[in-house]
């Protein structure tokens, strides 16, 4: 993948300050395992040339996804196609000039318009040449899209899918970044993470002065949310108009999880003793710290990385009052471990969604049958949900093994239980759609007394 930034004209050196990046050097950075390279091929007072190359780690974009024992999850153009994954990755290297926060002596040239080129790919979309030129023209650009030739000495297609997209205009650096960042995504139509809140602010900060303006408005939020929620944030936070119902609310399923998860622990008789599985960055276990009564929290996470984190925020945290520490545990839900026999609470918070499905079983089976919580929290995504955030047949996150309708979890959570110890209760969490419900579901795994 790569982005070619061309100027010419006066000052057009200016440019490389904006970048934050010294024309006599080769830049080159790891970003978690993936290669980013920076290189001038020209930089005078007239003509600057620069070229950004990102060379993705495949063997890193296939790890922890549902296939990584099939040879074909690394079939696939992930680590040649401009993406999501593209943009990502270089923003740690053009924070500078996206933010326009350059040294204060050159500061005068961030809102300077430069007579810039912009040329990146390979481009896979499924947009025809005519629909990426609606997407750029209307911001002044002239557009040419190319394809690469095939010389292949067999039958096959001369030309390949394959384009590489030229735009030539008068626009400020950082807007013309800006731009390609909201634009190839919406290009490419993949985003390899969760699109949330966090999204939403970065669309629209980056289409702060002209997206509300373009013509294709509509469609650049579809294809660049694809949740309706999300769209309907954005036009909360860009409209003037009161009329719109708050979405917020419904939006942040995160804080609402948690919210609902402490709601039913404070609610338990017992909840001295609990473990959060699955804890990742600690989030949750943060919040049970405040619990009162709680005497003692398992945060358990077989991700190094993840516990690192978390324990940093457990630290910060611990500066409040009435706060309990958690205890960081590297563990997963494979192996067995006595220290989680008997507890008063465990919780699986989104964490099953994450497993292949038939894993499950054992899983189950240990918690259940072994370890014997007296209370087991489950809560995973509602799949009769997602025909609100238009996803089709996809799922809401790449890492994903399944997503469950309400009657396929209501009945894989009664054939967990087939041996009838615990009494089981259903519950919804984030807003209810009157056809489709909520779009988190949750089952209380109550033991039964002995």
């Amino acid at each position: 993948m790569q982005l070619t930034i061309k100027a010419h004209g006066e000052n057009a050196d200016a440019i490389s300050y904006l970048l934050a990046k010294n024309p006599n050097n080769l830049y080159e950075r790891m970003h978690n395992g993936h290669l980013v390279r920076m290189f001038y091929t020209e930089c005078t007072q007239e003509k600057l040339d620069v070229t950004f190359f990102v060379t993705p780690d495949s063997i890193e974009l296939s790890r922890n996804r549902s296939e990584i024992y099939d040879i074909t999850s690394y079939i696939n153009d992930r680590e040649f196609a401009v993406s999501s994954i593209f943009c990502t990755l270089l923003r740690t290297s053009l924070g500078t000039a996206l933010n326009g926060k350059s040294k204060e002596e050159y500061q005068k040239w961030v809102d300077h318009q430069f007579a810039f080129q912009f040329e990146f790919g390979p481009l896979a979309s499924d947009l025809s040449d005519e629909q990426i030129r609606n997407l750029f023209e209307p911001l002044g650009y002239s557009v040419s899209v190319t394809y690469g030739s095939n010389d292949y000495h067999f039958s096959m297609s001369k030309q390949s899918a394959a384009r590489s997209i030229t735009l030539e205009g008068f626009v400020t650096l950082q807007s013309g970044l800006r731009q390609l960042f909201v634009l190839i995504p919406v290009l490419d139509n993949y985003k390899h993470y969760f699109i949330d809140e966090k999204e939403v602010e970065k669309i629209t900060r980056y289409g702060e002065g002209w997206l509300d303006e373009h013509p294709e408005r509509n469609f650049i939020l579809e294809r660049g949310l694809r949740f309706k929620e999300m769209i309907r944030l954005v036009e909360n936070t860009t409209s003037s108009s009161e009329e719109l119902p708050p979405v917020s609310t419904s939006i942040r399923l995160n804080e609402q999880r948690y919210e609902k998860i402490i709601q039913v622990i404070q609610s338990l008789e017992a909840h001295q003793h609990i473990v959060d599985f699955g804890s990742g960055e600690g989030k949750l276990s943060v919040q049970l710290g405040f619990v009162e009564g709680v005497k003692e929290i398992l945060a358990v996470e077989p991700s190094q990385r993840s516990i690192l984190q978390a324990r940093h925020r457990f630290e910060k945290a611990s500066a409040e009052e009435g706060f309990l520490l958690p205890t960081s545990i590297t563990g997963s839900l494979f192996y067995y471990d006595e220290r989680f026999m008997k507890k008063d609470v465990m919780i699986l918070c989104e964490v099953i969604e994450h497993i292949d499905e038939h894993r499950l079983p054992k899983v189950m089976d240990t918690i259940l049958h072994h370890y014997q919580p007296r209370t087991l929290i489950v809560t995973t995504p509602n799949a009769d949900y997602n025909s609100v955030y238009n996803l089709g047949k996809d799922y809401r996150h790449d890492d994903h093994r399944f997503e469950w309708s309400r009657d396929e979890f209501t009945q894989w959570c009664d054939t967990q239980n087939h041996q009838n110890n615990y009494q089981l209760s259903f519950n919804g969490i984030g807003t209810k759609h009157e056809e489709y419900g909520t779009p988190t579901q949750m089952c209380i795994f109550t033991r039964k007394e002995q």
